[in-house]
């Protein structure tokens, strides 16, 4: 798997590049400062989950961890001053955010404890009253057995607004503030795609939207390129509406990734933002035929997810505890999962595989 290395980026070209990188450690360092406080204080609050399966290892220390998170920021700053994609449109009212949705974030992290260590899963196994699709998204409000569960133990599984409120502060604190700059990850390849083609006429899906934070950033680049966002979750859509308000070209679809009921060869670009360690073994195979369909030949699919067991040895036995401490039912057999075997057989070349702290961005072409 592909590492770049941290550099120091390319020189600067004028006396903004500077002051540009200054003001993008000092945002970064400020966000993960408000979200490293709320992770030191979720350890002193939770206990440990006895895993049932035998995990190989104990991983690395803290400091291993918060020093690759420093190299993705770097990165992040990096890209931005090579011009591969603008400064977070949010930047500086993010750590704000972040202090903000503390409260809210403590409050739910009791009843998340209490589900982690009854191993109780199963709560949203029928849909709560008044979860149906708003009537201008398109789809039938159908939700497959696998998707009705509360993944990551969180309240109200995907399916509620407070769930919608809630999941983006949970996985920052996770990833003491680097969820984000993972994402954004994605956006080298499509500016790479981009660059080598006129923006007119083409279009980029967005699938298992989720809140809209990639789309917000792809908009904030690209704010012509008209996008759609897909999910499952009528109460993410609607927070995606929220996030995506600023921008025009913007259209909200309510299906499931594997059967979406788009028109065929309807898109150039495509992404897949951790969904697919959310999704059993054997639907990942049918969202991949169904990106196959969607893509016109020559079209990019942009697959940023979970490591897997090899990429990064030091963290394969926290890649094991997370499938169990988290509730991620499909996570252990994703761990494993021939990806590469997967885009080949349902149609992808692939062409890219990197690294970028937590996540792995692979990126694949249709070619016919």
């Amino acid at each position: 798997m592909s590492e770049p290395a941290p550099s120091s980026g390319p020189a600067s070209s004028g006396s903004e590049q500077p002051l540009l990188q200054a003001a993008l450690a000092l945002g970064q360092a400020a966000r993960v400062a408000a979200y490293w406080s709320q992770y030191a204080l979720s350890r002193r609050l939770t206990r440990p989950v006895r895993s049932r399966r035998p995990i190989a290892g104990e991983g690395p220390g803290l400091g291993y961890v918060l020093q690759d998170l420093r190299l993705l920021l770097r990165r992040d700053r990096d890209n931005v001053a090579a011009g591969l994609y603008r400064p977070p449109h949010d930047l500086l009212e993010a750590p704000l955010r972040a202090l903000a949705g503390a409260p809210r974030y403590l409050r739910d992290l009791r009843q998340v404890e209490r589900r982690r260590h009854a191993r109780r899963h199963n709560e949203v196994s029928r849909p709560p009253p008044g979860s149906g699709p708003p009537r201008d998204l398109v789809g039938e409000g159908a939700y497959p057995k696998y998707y009705l569960q509360n993944f990551h133990y969180q309240t109200d599984g995907w399916l509620s607004a407070e769930s919608a409120a809630l999941y983006d502060h949970q996985v920052e604190v996770l990833f003491v503030g680097g969820a984000d700059a993972m994402r954004r990850q994605a956006l080298v390849p499509l500016a790479g795609f981009l660059r080598e083609r006129r923006q007119a006429g083409l279009r980029l899906l967005d699938l298992g939207c989720g809140t809209g934070r990639l789309l917000s950033f792809v908009k904030d680049n690209w704010p012509r390129l008209p996008v759609t966002a897909l999910d499952l979750s009528p109460a993410y859509l609607e927070a995606a509406r929220r996030q995506l308000a600023p921008w025009r070209d913007t259209a909200f679809v309510q299906a499931p990734a594997e059967a979406t009921g788009l028109p065929e060869a309807g898109f150039d670009m495509i992404t897949a933002v951790y969904l697919f360690h959310e999704l059993p073994a054997r639907v990942r195979p049918q969202v991949l035929r169904e990106v196959v369909r969607l893509l016109r030949p020559g079209g990019l699919f942009v697959l940023v997810d979970s490591l897997q067991k090899g990429d990064h040895p030091p963290y394969d036995p926290l890649l094991d505890y997370f499938s169990e401490a988290f509730h991620e039912p499909y996570h252990a057999s994703y761990l494993k999962a021939d990806l590469e075997g997967l885009l080949r057989r349902a149609g992808l070349v692939p062409e890219g595989l990197e690294r970028a702290f937590f996540s792995r961005v692979m990126t694949a072409r249709r070619t016919v």
